[in-house]
C-alpha cells in the first residue's frame, strides 16, 4: 500500500457512473414497482453506499478512508441501443477530507449499483449488461481537478 502519510489533508470528492442496458419491458416494471424482490432503486441505492463505505474489504491495496458522504442518483436511458435496450445510469459521487482520493469508492459504488439491479431483475431479463462504468470527475489533493471532459 502506498504511504500518504507525507500528503496534505484536503476536502477530496469523486464521481463514477455506469449504465445497465436492458429490455424495454424491465425498465417498465422497474418504474411501476413490479418486481417482486422490492424497489429496485432504494436497494440499489442502499447498496451503492455500502460498497462505497467497504471497498478497501474488497480491493486489494486501497486505503481506508472515513467518508463523509455518498451520494447515489439514477437516471432512465428511454432512447433504446442498436440492439433495442434502454437502461438505467447510475451516478455515485463519494467525498472525504483526508489525505487521498476517493476514486475507487465511487467507482466501487457505482458497480455494486448496477449489480443490484441487475440481481434483482435477473429472473425477468437475463440479458442485461454493465457498460461505461467510468471516473467522472475527481476533485482534491495535490493534482487538483480532473474532469473526464477535459482530459489531461
Amino acid at each position: 500500500m502506498v504511504d500518504v502519510s507525507a500528503k496534505a489533508v484536503t476536502e477530496r470528492s469523486a464521481t463514477a457512473s455506469g449504465i445497465l442496458r436492458m429490455q424495454p419491458a424491465t425498465l417498465e416494471r422497474i418504474r411501476s414497482g413490479g418486481v417482486a424482490k422490492g424497489n429496485v432503486l432504494a436497494v440499489a441505492d442502499v447498496g451503492a453506499v455500502m460498497a462505497a463505505k467497504r471497498t478497501p474489504d474488497i480491493i486489494p491495496m486501497c486505503h481506508s478512508i472515513a467518508l463523509s458522504g455518498v451520494d447515489v442518483s439514477f437516471s432512465e436511458i428511454v432512447e433504446p441501443d442498436a440492439e433495442g435496450c434502454v437502461g438505467i445510469k447510475a451516478v455515485v459521487v463519494a467525498r472525504c477530507v483526508g489525505q487521498t482520493g476517493v476514486e475507487m469508492e465511487a467507482l466501487c459504488g457505482a458497480n455494486v449499483a448496477l449489480l443490484t439491479i441487475y440481481d434483482m431483475c435477473k429472473a425477468m431479463d437475463r440479458g442485461m449488461r454493465i457498460e461505461s462504468v467510468q471516473l467522472e470527475e475527481k476533485r482534491g489533493g495535490k493534482s487538483g481537478l480532473w474532469s473526464r471532459g477535459e482530459r489531461s
